[in-house]
């Protein structure tokens, strides 16, 4: 069974604010993409990752790119289904209709090998696949258009999707083409794969592994890797 990760990091970044994509930004003294990329290398079944990455984009990659991957590039689209679906161009003679497409954020760099690993793991045999996703802690508002509650929500059922995204290479291929073809964006992949009518596995995953979308995102971020990384924590 071939285990193959793809990394759409074709995004600008925008709410973030940055001069340069918030991929190239440093924390810990290298990029959030070289840290990303880092992780993924320690996950002990993957065969290879496919980077994607806007066509215009002139950084010199290999810096980012960590001896030990098996490292392909991809040309970002317009979407980031479509960014993904060039990735799995790539692979369409490396893979089997079977074999697994793991998709994991560029800007998630406080990912645990570990719990990729559990991922993978307990969707070994499932039909479909499944992600990480952390329970809903926050209490939740249903408002109108006036900006009134108009009820609480039930959390008890409720998820935060996140990165990795692990799913068979034929079905993502297929639910994928389908969201483009309809030119519905979807915003991630099990999105795309529940329009099928299929239904992915939860994985419960760390609230360490947080997606660096705002600039405060940056410190957080930074935290999360000193804590990882001290004494008595242990590998992350």
């Amino acid at each position: 069974m071939a285990i193959w990760a793809i990394v759409p990091a074709a995004g600008v970044g925008k709410r973030l604010g940055a001069e340069i994509p918030k991929q190239y930004l440093s924390i810990c003294g290298k990029t959030i993409l070289h840290h990303t990329l880092e992780r993924l290398g320690r996950v002990r079944t993957l065969s290879g990752l496919v980077l994607v990455l806007r066509p215009d984009d002139k950084t010199p990659i290999s810096a980012e790119i960590p001896e030990s991957l098996n490292v392909r590039i991809a040309r970002g689209g317009e979407e980031r289904c479509h960014s993904v679906l060039n990735a799995l161009k790539i692979l369409e003679f490396e893979l089997a209709s079977d074999d697994w497409v793991l998709v994991h954020d560029a800007a998630r760099p406080c990912v645990k090998p570990s719990e990729v690993d559990g991922l993978i793991d307990v969707v070994s045999n499932h039909d479909v696949g499944g992600l990480l996703a952390a329970p809903v802690s926050d209490t939740l508002k249903r408002v109108n258009d006036e900006g009134e509650i108009t009820g609480t929500v039930d959390r008890t059922e409720l998820y935060r999707a996140l990165t990795p995204q692990i799913f068979r290479f034929h079905v993502l291929k297929r639910a994928l083409r389908l969201a483009a073809d309809q030119n519905r964006i979807v915003t991630d992949d099990s999105a795309a794969i529940e329009s099928l009518g299929l239904s992915p596995v939860i994985v419960p995953g760390s609230t360490d592994n947080i997606k660096i979308t705002e600039e405060s995102d940056l410190l957080l971020a930074e935290a999360i890797m000193r804590q990882q990384n001290s004494p008595g924590v242990g590998s992350p």
